[in-house]
């Protein structure tokens, strides 16, 4: 009856209200995403709705996972369970889950990973094992894994380095734990990018531990108990980042140490025991932007005195410049090295006495005296200033550095290294002796690398503005690093960071968001395609998409064109870029005569036969294609309705990203994704 009908819809509406309802202390301001931070329960929450795609439940006080701990959630993309109290996982608990992407078990007791524990696990992107208490890894425990990109094991207590057969991984941490020794071919993952091996109190690195590793971009060995620069760094060409802070049994650099690290960027050479460093090494690192020397006990004589020349001369940045200082001599000592003078060093003068010239004559008169000698000392070697300072008047004589014999006829060296600005910039020493590029309109950043659409900078001004909060600062075939210092330092009580990525140059044009902590620096998207313009856009967490936003846009390069420091723009570049424009717009204003021609002709054909025809709209269906951001999976794309910005409104992950293969490889505080 009518009745029965009326009585079995309200149920029907009741049942679904309740299989949607927020569990009792979580938040569920997205219908498909569930927080339940500190709720302080000993299980995981039950009656989850079945659509779920992120789950947080750290810090809850969760001490064991039962079997039917995450029944009915077959569509589960992201768990987060750290910061709980789990110490062991029964084997196929997380089996149901053959979705997921993305799992959390950091700082938890964790003892053992059996064969077992991640059983079903085939589309797992990333996994974070860091800060257990995690004494065994089976040797097959990570075999089902073969789409895992990241693998965090820091800050456990395991003894060897697990077997790794992991094609697609690209950032593995295994630092602080208590591993002596690494074997050689420990590591078969033969495309990572970022490797972390510090604290783990070894003496030295085998010749052939890097062999399959041509990919390799960031290798931390700091804070090991390594006597020398390991020899098989001269290996590792594609380089741009390298730790050896805190190797203090170091006591020497040697110019051969650094050979074939032509591409390094960023080295960090803090905390060792040396008291100088060879005047060679500026040469070996053509496009070094950092550098890290606190914590040594420099002895500032004239030997150091190029050190500081170079820094102010170059855009070589100083880091730490406040615990650089002087050890030696004690009229130095406790000096910070940057502020040193070139007199300071204690570098020796020589004294040039310049003879006065006497007027030729005519043949008539006597002939002129003789001139006077000329007393010159031995040269110095390459301990005095680098430029000489002004000439002292004829018949003079002034104490003065000399560096050399001048060269008169040779052309003063370039103030630039080559290929530093990109798009056309000019390079500049600036008012504080830095580098600066003046880029043209429409690009921005350190180094022009950033394109700018519907704003036009000012040639005159230099780049990186002040204002700006977003940069790109090193790009490659399959990554961007993003700079997130500026916005964090312009945000009072930041909360969290959300950070959205498209590709302009693929069919689907769709953002991809990810959530981030405040107490990142910066943040490396990967897994990106080659060749392809992507946007980058940053915002504060809990906001929806508004004028906010900042954003950059940059070019992955191609595939066999790996990045590792700026590639200046060709001539040729500069002409096909004026060129293809040039002819699309000869061929828009075809199309457009064309189409008034053909309109013309239509309207006349109309009038003549005097009828009307009614053009029926055009609908267009959207087209619902696979986002193109690095699919290192073979299995079927999946695009939760998650990433979907719809009517400006905005699709939140918290912290970390839960669909798709971007990550991070920057530490930071909790929560850490």
């Amino acid at each position: 009856t009518m009745n029965q009908l009326i009585l079995y819809t309200l149920l029907l509406l009741a049942s679904g209200e309740l299989a949607g309802a927020c569990p009792t202390g979580c938040q569920c301001q997205d219908p498909k995403t569930i927080l339940c931070a500190a709720r302080r329960g000993q299980t995981v929450p039950r009656g989850l709705p079945p659509n779920t795609l992120s789950l947080y439940v750290f810090e809850n006080g969760i001490t064991m996972l039962s079997e039917d701990s995450f029944a009915g959630l077959p569509a589960l993309q992201l768990l987060d369970l750290s910061q709980n109290k789990i110490t062991s996982i029964q084997k196929n608990i997380f089996q149901p889950l053959t979705e997921l992407i993305n799992l959390d078990l950091s700082s938890n007791q964790l003892q053992e990973i059996t064969n077992e524990t991640f059983h079903g696990l085939r589309l797992l992107e990333r996994l974070y094992l860091q800060r257990n208490r995690i004494q065994h890894i089976h040797a097959a425990a990570f075999d089902t894994l073969e789409n895992l990109l990241e693998l965090k094991l820091q800050n456990n207590q395991l003894w060897a380095v697990p077997p790794l057969d992991l094609p697609n991984l690209l950032l593995l941490d295994i630092s602080w734990n208590k591993i002596p020794t690494i074997a050689p071919g420990a590591f078969h993952a033969v495309n990572i990018e970022s490797l972390k091996i510090a604290g783990l109190g070894l003496t030295s690195l085998n010749e052939e531990l890097f062999q399959a590793q041509n990919n390799l971009h960031e290798l931390d060995v700091s804070d090991n108990l390594l006597e020398r620069v390991p020899a098989v760094l001269r290996r590792l060409g594609s380089l741009t980042k390298l730790s050896l802070a805190g190797n203090a049994r170091i006591s020497q650099l040697l110019p051969e140490d650094f050979h074939n690290l032509h591409n390094l960027q960023e080295l960090d050479i803090s905390n060792l025991n040396i008291n100088t460093i060879p005047r060679d090494f500026s040469s070996f690192f053509p496009r070094l932007r950092a550098v890290t020397a606190a914590g040594n006990p420099f002895n500032c004589i004239c030997q150091m005195s190029w050190l500081v020349q170079w820094v102010n001369a170059s855009s070589v940045v100083l880091r730490r410049p406040e615990e650089t200082r002087c050890h030696f001599p004690p009229k130095n000592s406790g000096k910070l090295l940057h502020h040193l003078q070139y007199a300071d060093f204690g570098c020796p003068t020589t004294t040039t006495t310049t003879p006065t010239p006497t007027t030729p004559r005519t043949t008539t008169l006597p002939p002129p005296a003789p001139l006077p000698t000329t007393s010159r000392p031995v040269l110095q070697p390459s301990t005095a200033a680098p430029t000489l300072g002004a000439r002292a008047p004829l018949g003079s004589s002034t104490p003065m550095p000399f560096s050399g014999p001048p060269a008169p006829t040779s052309p003063p060296p370039p103030i630039c290294p080559p290929r530093t600005c990109l798009n056309g910039g000019t390079c500049r020493l600036g008012a504080q002796n830095h580098l600066e590029c003046l880029c043209p309109a429409g690009f921005a950043g350190a180094y022009c690398q950033v394109e700018t659409r519907g704003t036009t900078p000012s040639p005159a001004t230099p780049s990186p503005l002040p204002s700006q909060r977003i940069s790109i600062t090193q790009v490659s075939s399959t990554s961007l690093k993003v700079d997130l210092q500026n916005y964090i330092q312009s945000k009072a009580q930041l909360k969290g960071i959300r950070l959205s990525y498209r590709n302009l140059s693929g069919p689907d044009k769709r953002p991809v968001m990810l959530r981030l902590p405040a107490s990142l620096s910066e943040y490396t998207v990967r897994a990106l395609k080659p060749n392809c313009t992507y946007r980058v856009c940053i915002g504060p967490l809990g906001e929806k998409v508004s004028k906010e936003e900042h954003c950059a846009e940059a070019q992955t390069l191609p595939a066999s064109q790996q990045q590792h420091s700026p590639v200046t723009q060709s001539k040729d570049s500069n002409l096909t870029l004026m060129i293809v424009p040039a002819l699309a717009a000869m061929l828009l204003l075809l199309v457009v005569v064309t189409a008034g021609t053909y309109y013309c002709r239509h309207r006349r054909a109309k009038a003549h036969a005097s009828t009307e025809v009614d053009a029926s709209p055009l609908e267009l269906e959207g087209v619902k294609a696979c986002l193109e951001n690095g699919d290192l999976s073979n299995h079927g794309c999946k695009v939760p309705e998650a990433a979907i910005l719809s009517g400006g409104s905005e699709c939140e992950v918290p912290l970390m990203q839960s669909h798709y293969p971007s990550n991070n490889n920057t530490p930071g505080l909790k929560p850490s994704y």
